[in-house]
């Protein structure tokens, strides 16, 4: 994506391209949260004796860099935000996107890619580079991409961006329907160091669309906004022109004693508060990952002040107390519930925990052997009813889109 910035950019700095996880025949580690990639490239990048430096990232990329800000701003010394979004679209949207994957492969994303990345003209006058978008997204690990798209539906970080406290450039172009510049002015507005520029008849992957465009406002936003560094005694060195693509460091089994071998540093967990926590704010998050913001939201909305009481009740205890339990993986969860549905007859519930089930990582064949289980120990009567629901959720939810 950045073949035709490389060039110039090296006339003045070392320059360093990652691929993502599975992505561009990288080594398919998933990494399922933008923190971990931001962690995975800060090791990389240590193990290259890189300490400081500016950061440019598209789309998945930028939020990276926003990640990097956040949270290691020691290490940044400015930012360019490409496509970016401190939000993309919805969690349920992403979510979506993976039960496509596992049920059709990467092929039907793989086709859609050029309307979505690049202008109509653009994409008609460059068949070549319209097919290498193509090729891109149907030859990337799924079990990644499935990963970053994960790695989408979590991130969000609208109330932090004041916090950003680096010189940003937000790029974004003029015609991009995925993150436009709708976006992009929401980054401006949060970050209180930041510019905007919109680069017309461009859309989603504006590197590759308007190269020179982007490559002129890189130079000169990396030339002009540098923040200094945070101790004296690491100053900035000149160095060495040359264009190296590191991978990202897969997770070690165990963190490193010794050398400088990149490594995935494990987060540091805060020590818990006396006494027991509140089960509810982990139940909220576990039962929208799992039933989806839409579902959720419609049910908190339609409670009122006879039935709040039993929407914080399930929300509590069997979203917080149970589906929280790390005895069992959440497919496994999916399972065990799907088979009590049917043998309790509650259908309504198997239409939106069979949607679950799928966001969970289960393929609509295992909902099938899990069904035709269900009908050995529960009867072929509940069975019957239960394949029918979840038939037509299967077909709802992965159809591809047009």
């Amino acid at each position: 994506m950045w073949d035709r910035q490389i060039p110039e950019l090296t006339k003045q700095w070392r320059v360093f391209r990652f691929d993502l996880p599975g992505h561009g025949g990288a080594p398919a580690y998933p990494a399922g949260s933008v923190s971990e990639l931001a962690t995975r490239l800060l090791a990389t990048l240590e193990g290259l004796g890189v300490q400081r430096f500016g950061y440019a990232g598209c789309a998945l990329g930028g939020a990276v860099g926003i990640e990097l800000a956040l949270r290691h701003p020691e290490r940044l010394a400015s930012l360019a935000l490409i496509a970016a979004s401190p939000r993309f679209g919805t969690a349920d949207e992403f979510r979506q996107r993976g039960v496509i994957v596992r049920t059709n492969g990467l092929d039907p994303i793989a086709r859609s890619a050029p309307e979505r990345w690049f202008t109509g003209g653009f994409a008609a006058a460059q068949p070549a580079i319209t097919e290498w978008a193509v090729q891109m997204v149907r030859t990337t690990d799924p079990g990644c991409y499935i990963a970053s798209c994960e790695a989408l539906a979590s991130f969000d970080v609208r109330p932090e961006l004041g916090r950003v406290g680096v010189p940003t450039l937000v790029l974004v172009g003029s015609d991009d329907q995925v993150t436009g510049p709708a976006e992009a002015r929401t980054l401006v507005a949060g970050i209180p160091d930041a510019r905007l520029a919109v680069v017309p008849g461009a859309s989603h992957l504006v590197p590759v669309e308007q190269p020179g465009a982007v490559t002129d406002l890189l130079v000169r936003h990396f030339s002009t906004a540098w923040q200094p560094v945070f101790e004296t005694s690491t100053g900035q060195n000149a160095l060495p022109a040359a264009a190296l693509k590191p991978v990202l460091s897969p997770a070690p089994p165990q963190p490193p004693q010794t050398g400088p071998v990149a490594e995935i540093a494990p987060l540091a967990v805060p020590p818990q508060a006396q006494g027991r926590p509140d089960p509810y704010d982990a139940g909220i998050k576990v039962r929208r990952e799992v039933l989806g913001d839409a579902h959720v939201d419609r049910a908190l909305a339609q409670a009122d002040e006879f039935s709040g009481d039993f929407q914080e009740f399930i929300t509590r205890y069997a979203w917080g107390e149970i589906w929280d339990r790390p005895g069992l993986d959440r497919r496994t969860r999916s399972c065990v519930t799907l088979t009590a549905l049917v043998a309790g007859g509650h259908l309504d519930e198997l239409a939106f925990h069979t949607r679950a089930a799928l966001r969970n990582g289960l393929t609509p064949g295992e909902i099938k052997e899990v069904l035709l289980q269900a009908a050995v120990y529960c009867g072929v009567p509940a069975a019957n009813s239960a394949f029918k629901v979840a038939q037509q959720v299967i077909r709802e939810e992965t159809t591809p889109q047009e």
